[in-house]
């Protein structure tokens, strides 16, 4: 697999380099130099294929020979080890749970794969790696758990101070040993800025061996696209081949994932990029006009990304027509008094209790489908993080249902450890030199 810098398309680098430098030299992002198309037999009958067979299939197609087949189907059985299932709320709407990993949200699939990814690379009596990891929420606790007790690595998380949820927290500060936690006084904005300035300073570059865990890394992106095939696999089951995807975004990793899903041939008839107040690709597909701004709080924090990354990324897929995107694209925003409306409503007429993102991408789904009814065509709204991550944004009555994991039982028992710091760029690489 070859990959190029969208700020340099003539560049080429290897997977493993890409995986091990993140992000170019030139703040571009890396995208593969061929995007495969699945052959159709494949395609035709995703329903007799199960979720790891999925996983093989589209990584290989991807990473070619860079990871041999045993070793690959090895990484794919370790690090994606759980379901991801559809549910049928009613006729023509389901919800793909992406939370039954270990640590309750849909990062589960980036970051086990990435790091079992990492580890396969690093060879033994290299240099420590040095992953560091900006988080709105949920990417940090499955960073952590990804990369916890992995030898010769050692993990920096940086999350805004007092802008996740208690949960989220814990997650991200009780773990110990080779993980790290960072509580930065700013938004998610400001710690994405300060990893992504890291990688390009010359001074820490020669010191450390960084890399990143999040979504601007394609180790991240790719295993994302397998959760895309194996929601139309189950859909197959059930006699529907025709599909919208409604995808709450904040980074827009998620939906990048799904977009190269379906460069690769993945048969979906739309994609919905559903956000909260934090709505500047809404406003791009509306307007055309691309303007990032800062960041503002809402109750679903882990899309509080005014400027999102993997944007480039999307716009880099659709460069030669960008007519084809905002044709396959739909934006949708939310505010928190319609965010916590949708919440009840779900409740209410489906007993379901959603998370605030996911409950973003339900009312962007039936927003769609309202205007644009198709009685042959199923929407699938993703869920990606537990309830009870979020639990003070649910009135008594709903919390009271939400079944706690024994796993997050245990955390309320957990030390915290975490450092506080500014957002300046010159405190986090001083802490970076003491600390190493």
């Amino acid at each position: 697999m070859q990959l190029y810098s969208t700020n340099n398309p003539a560049t080429r680098v290897s997977f493993k380099e890409a995986v091990f430098n993140s992000m170019p030299q030139d703040k571009g992002l890396y995208m593969p130099a061929a995007i495969p198309r699945l052959d159709d037999k494949f395609l035709n009958n995703l329903d007799q294929y199960t979720l790891p067979e999925i996983a093989f299939h589209v990584a290989k197609n991807l990473l070619g020979d860079d990871i041999p087949d045993g070793d690959l189907q090895n990484i794919i059985h370790g690090a994606i080890n759980f379901l991801a299932p559809v549910v049928k709320l009613e006729d023509n709407v389901f919800v793909l749970e992406l939370w039954h990993g270990p640590s309750l949200a849909f990062k589960d699939f980036g970051a086990r794969f990435m790091s079992r990814v990492m580890s396969y690379f690093l060879k033994e009596g290299e240099k420590q790696l040095d992953v560091l990891v900006a988080t709105s929420g949920d990417t940090g606790g499955a960073v952590a758990l990804g990369f916890l007790g992995v030898p010769n690595t050692r993990v920096t998380i940086l999350f805004p101070k007092g802008k996740v949820s208690g949960i989220q927290e814990l997650q991200l500060t009780t773990n110990g040993r080779n993980i790290r936690a960072i509580e930065v006084g700013g938004t998610f904005d400001d710690c994405q800025a300060l990893v992504k300035q890291a990688f390009t300073d010359k001074d820490l570059n020669e010191k450390f061996r960084l890399t990143s865990a999040n979504s601007i890394n394609i180790a991240r992106l790719i295993p994302q696209t397998f959760y895309y095939f194996n929601a139309y696999a189950q859909l197959l089951k059930q006699g529907i081949s025709k599909v919208v995807f409604s995808v709450p975004s904040g980074n827009f990793g998620n939906l990048g994932a799904g977009l190269l899903a379906w460069k690769m041939g993945l048969p979906a008839e739309h994609f919905i990029a559903a956000t909260n107040a934090n709505d500047t690709v809404p406003e791009y597909l509306k307007s055309g006009i691309y303007h990032p701004k800062p960041s503002v709080a809402t109750l679903s924090n882990a899309m509080d990304v005014g400027n999102p990354s993997n944007w480039v990324r999307i716009a880099d897929l659709f460069k030669e027509d960008s007519d084809v995107l905002k044709n396959l694209v739909s934006g949708y925003r939310y505010n928190d008094e319609e965010t916590l409306e949708a919440v009840k409503f779900i409740n209410d007429n489906y007993n379901y209790v959603a998370c605030p993102h996911t409950a973003i991408a339900w009312q962007a789904l039936r927003d769609y489908q309202q205007d644009n009814f198709k009685a042959d065509t199923a929407g699938v709204f993703l869920s990606t993080a537990h309830p009870c991550k979020f639990p003070d944004v649910f009135p008594g009555s709903i919390a009271a249902k939400i079944d706690v994991p024994e796993q997050v039982k245990g955390l309320h028992s957990k030390q915290k450890q975490v450092v506080s710091l500014g957002k300046d760029f010159d405190g986090f690489k001083e802490y970076l030199a003491e600390n190493a």
